[in-house]
């Protein structure tokens, strides 16, 4: 029996799984979700009723998709992404709690700027722009973000970066961060990266098993 994947393939959090369990060669099914009708299978699992969530054939549930990351990327780490003694982990863990609040809510206001119009939509991306500072300052010292190799710490983050970079590709491709751009750039052409975007129908019950 192998692990289930509830996934949605624009989420960045489903990405960011995705990522992690095809970087880490783990065999799953995948099940594509619609967020707006969440299949019972789902729901009976997590009550938080979104994605990424992956079923271990051992009855455990992962909802998280940071807990999904770390926990395929040390089933297999063949690149040595976790680094020597897990060194990268702690990196990685303070720009998630950075990315998925801060960042997150800020990219989020950028994005549906017309839901929120007590800023205009320009005031929404300079704060975010606090994050990119930080990681074009990483991405000074280092290719990556946390060594001169790709490791955990990016994978955390890319999918949330680039979706605040094509809010506005165009303001994005002339901002003053030449660093992230190159490196999201080499990201979005990676094998890696077209890999985990193919699309799958939405899973019903009783559909035929699909592997990722």
């Amino acid at each position: 029996m192998r692990p289930v994947l509830y996934s949605f393939r624009r989420c960045p959090y489903a990405m960011r799984a995705r990522l992690a369990i095809r970087y880490s060669k783990i065999p799953v099914e995948i099940r594509e979700v619609d967020l707006n009708d969440i299949p019972e299978a789902l729901s009976s699992i997590s009550s938080d009723e979104t994605v990424p969530v992956i079923l271990l054939p051992d009855a455990q549930v992962i909802d998280e998709s940071w807990d999904i990351v770390k926990w395929a990327v040390k089933q297999n780490d063949p690149e040595c992404w976790l680094g020597e003694n897990n060194c990268f982990e702690n990196d990685a863990e303070m720009l998630v709690e950075t990315n998925d609040f801060s960042f997150k809510l800020d990219l989020d206001h950028y994005k549906y700027a017309d839901r929120y119009p007590e800023q205009p939509m320009e005031h929404y991306r300079s704060e975010g722009e606090a994050f990119l500072v930080e990681l074009e300052d990483r991405l000074a010292v280092t290719r990556y973000l946390a060594a001169d190799a790709m490791s955990i710490a990016d994978i955390a983050v890319l999918p949330f970066i680039r979706q605040f970079a094509f809010v506005d590709k165009q303001w994005f491709d002339v901002a003053p961060y030449p660093k992230v751009q190159a490196w999201l750039n080499a990201f979005l052409e990676s094998d890696l990266f077209e890999s985990v975007m193919q699309k799958y129908p939405i899973w019903n019950a009783g559909d035929e098993p699909v592997l990722f």
